[in-house]
């Protein structure tokens, strides 16, 4: 089983790049459309709302943006919908792998809930479905006529949403899991909202009929909240690599700020699209709320060394400490890797254990068995330039620990 290791890491790989491309798609159609129809020059005569004029590539492009049919409408449409659904898709599928699959180490916390790791991963389906169903609720009610008010409850809700997942998984799942809750928020306004009220008015112009320009309007909603929400998704999706964003006890607090962070920043640059002023004053609203943040990572990130070495082991970690060569392997760990990889490293330079991963305890070093068999066993990722100097035979030392798991 200890191949499918290797596969697996590989399987997760392949998807997280998969993951990047369809997410660089989704987010550049969706900057590109905001950009092109805020900045449209409406000063034309009818019947199209607007024009711009672009070049690109050695070509000129004529663009024209129609609120009603035009005189003839088109025997081919292009539907921007597929980026955002391959998005969703690749993602879904990348959270089960990391943090489904790969939940002992990764999504649930002992420390936080006593929870089985189906539970775990039902509180994190669910949420994701729950979520949806709450935000879309808010929207058809009255609040969808008073967008401002709108804005801040789903702000209050996703802050709520993080502090709930803060309760129960690991800093990384929930700075994760509040990214995909709001990215399911997004694929779902697209899926279950935009598209349908699109297919609608489309039908209604082909067979001459005047559409309803609510759908119109509903869609817009939609729309907006997706373009605000898009930055701080990025920013959820890639806090998984720095400990200082989600190994704090404020990593929710972190994640509420990055969200009025996206609202600064896209205010600036709709702003600059539709031609109506240079609100400069978005970027030191930023900057702040960023300094904000980097005061709230420096609060601790762990428990103490003590505390961490009464925890009693999981049932997962003790399978690894029962195994045949784990002393050997502990000792290879502590020796070559815990000076890094410490609540307090000792490395000069190293001020915070790399990915947050800690390797001091014998629950440390069980619960990373994986990843510590596929850094610094089959491969030599680690230590970085071989600078603690492990030897073949510690390599040779981890491995074995590792495949007499049986896993």
């Amino acid at each position: 089983m200890y191949e499918f290791a290797v596969f697996w890491d590989w399987m997760a790989f392949a998807v997280r790049w998969l993951h990047v491309i369809t997410a660089i798609a989704w987010i550049g159609s969706s900057f590109y459309f905001i950009a092109l129809d805020l900045g449209l020059n409406r000063d034309i005569p009818g019947p199209a709302d607007g024009e711009e004029w672009q070049v690109h590539g050695g070509g000129f492009y004529h663009i024209q943006k129609y609120l009603v049919a035009p005189e003839r409408m088109p025997d081919h449409l292009t539907w921007f919908k597929w980026e955002s659904y391959a998005t969703w898709l690749s993602g879904a599928a990348l959270l089960m792998i990391v943090y489904w699959v790969g939940g002992e180490l990764y999504l649930i916390d002992a420390q936080k809930a006593d929870l089985a790791l189906w539970q775990g991963i039902l509180i994190s389906a669910a949420s994701l479905t729950v979520g949806w169903l709450i935000y879309d609720f808010l929207c058809k009610s009255g609040l969808g006529e008073r967008p401002t008010l709108l804005m801040l409850l789903l702000f209050v809700l996703l802050v709520a949403m993080g502090w709930g997942y803060n309760q129960i998984f690991t800093g990384r799942a929930m700075m994760l899991h509040l990214g995909a809750f709001t990215a399911t928020i997004m694929t779902a306004n697209v899926f279950f909202i935009i598209m349908p009220n699109q297919r609608i008015v489309v039908d209604d112009l082909k067979n001459g009929r005047t559409p309803d320009p609510k759908y119109g309007k509903i869609a817009k909603l939609r729309s907006t909240h997706n373009n605000y929400l898009t930055l701080p998704v990025v920013f959820l999706m890639l806090s998984n690599h720095y400990p200082l964003a989600f190994a704090t006890e404020y990593n929710w607090i972190i994640a509420a700020l990055v969200f009025l962070m996206g609202v600064t920043i896209r205010h600036y640059f709709n702003t600059r699209h539709a031609r109506a002023g240079n609100p400069t004053w978005t970027w030191l609203v930023t900057a702040l709320l960023f300094i904000a943040i980097m005061w709230l990572s420096t609060a601790p990130m762990y428990k103490p060394l003590e505390e961490a070495e009464a925890q009693p082991l999981t049932q997962f970690e003790e399978r690894f400490v029962q195994a045949s060569g784990f002393e050997e392997a502990h000792d290879v760990v502590l020796g070559r890797c815990s000076m890094c990889h410490a609540r307090d490293p000792v490395w000069d330079g190293i001020l915070w254990a790399p990915k947050g991963v800690l390797l001091e305890t014998e629950g440390d070093i069980a619960r990373n068995a994986e990843q510590i068999y596929l850094q610094a066993g089959v491969s030599h990722a680690m230590p970085p330039a071989n600078v603690t100097y492990m030897e073949p035979e510690d390599r040779e030392a981890i491995i074995r620990w590792f495949r007499n798991a049986g896993l």
